[in-house]
């Protein structure tokens, strides 16, 4: 019979453990804006542009993401219509970015609840018995003063709403307008620079956020990211959610995303607001902030 000393058995178990691969980073997309973002390149259309996202997603076997709608857009682009009806149908849910991408910070409660509304019954139509109550604020603004977010909170609530979160975003709605451009000029060098410059973003991104939440929890945490259906977007999205892939990230739901103690406030609106966002929360400690990542060229410049 062989003896193992103590002393060994611990250095062989954590020999083992340490070998083992670490658990994936989860990160939940989340696409803002549909049916329509940013100026269409010439050539394109915003069906084709949800159809190109729709088949980058399925490729990686991710579960259902949540696209934001604004319903004005079915108005004043009625050929945009349609994309609703393909998210729909590839089993993607959508939930409520208000009617008309209303700024609550820019605008009485009163208006912005008013279009939160009037979102609605174009959500009931295209997701009928399934649950479309999640509210993503428009330009994350919840109120410029407490007074005003906690009758926002309230005004959710009472809707039986949940926030649908963010804690991780590079930008991306940026690069929309200058790869219009740029796809217009038929400027294939300056469209390669965009490419590059977009994918170093969500990149460097990745290592900003996790940083800051290691400094607050010791850990990761789901992750929520901001997408918005941008022609860019659609066109270097199998590619970034290689990057991802490749950074260790799986893919989740919001749902489950949102089950991590940090967004328990965006779960249950009768708690007062605290810090939704990782940089608020750093703030709140006292913690001094990464160097945020920036364009590394000038995207309002190229290709004009």
């Amino acid at each position: 019979m062989i003896e193992i000393s103590f002393a060994v058995l611990v250095l062989t178990l954590t020999t083992f453990a340490t070998a083992l691969p670490a658990p994936a980073q989860q990160i939940a997309f989340t696409w803002d804006d549909l049916p329509t973002h940013g100026p269409l390149p010439p050539g394109e259309t915003r069906v084709e542009i949800g159809k190109k996202i729709i088949a980058a997603m399925k490729e990686a076997h991710m579960p259902p993401v949540y696209g934001f709608t604004n319903g004005v857009h079915t108005e004043d682009e009625p050929m945009s219509t349609p994309m609703l009806k393909e998210w729909r149908d590839a089993g993607l849910p959508l939930g409520n970015h208000t009617w008309s991408h209303v700024n609550l910070n820019q605008h009485s409660l009163a208006e912005w609840e008013a279009d939160v509304l009037k979102n609605e019954p174009l959500l009931k139509y295209y997701m009928g018995n399934a649950d479309w109550h999640w509210l993503r604020f428009p330009n994350l603004a919840e109120g410029e003063t407490l007074e005003k977010r906690d009758a926002a909170r309230k005004f959710l609530a009472e809707h039986g709403y949940r926030i649908a979160g963010i804690t991780m975003s590079f930008g991306d709605y940026m690069y929309n307008a200058p790869y219009a451009r740029c796809v217009a000029k038929q400027d294939t060098a300056a469209i390669a620079r965009l490419e590059e410059s977009y994918l170093a973003a969500a990149d460097s991104t990745i290592d900003y956020t996790r940083a800051m939440s290691k400094a607050l929890y010791g850990r990761d945490i789901p992750y929520v990211l901001l997408m918005h259906v941008g022609a860019l977007d659609a066109r270097l999205l199998p590619r970034l959610l290689k990057l991802y892939r490749d950074k260790g990230f799986s893919f989740i739901s919001i749902d489950e995303a949102e089950k991590d103690d940090f967004y328990r406030n965006d779960l249950d609106l009768s708690l007062s607001p605290i810090p939704d966002t990782l940089e608020e929360a750093m703030k709140m400690r006292n913690f001094p902030l990464p160097v945020h990542p920036r364009p590394d060229i000038d995207l309002n410049s190229i290709c004009k």
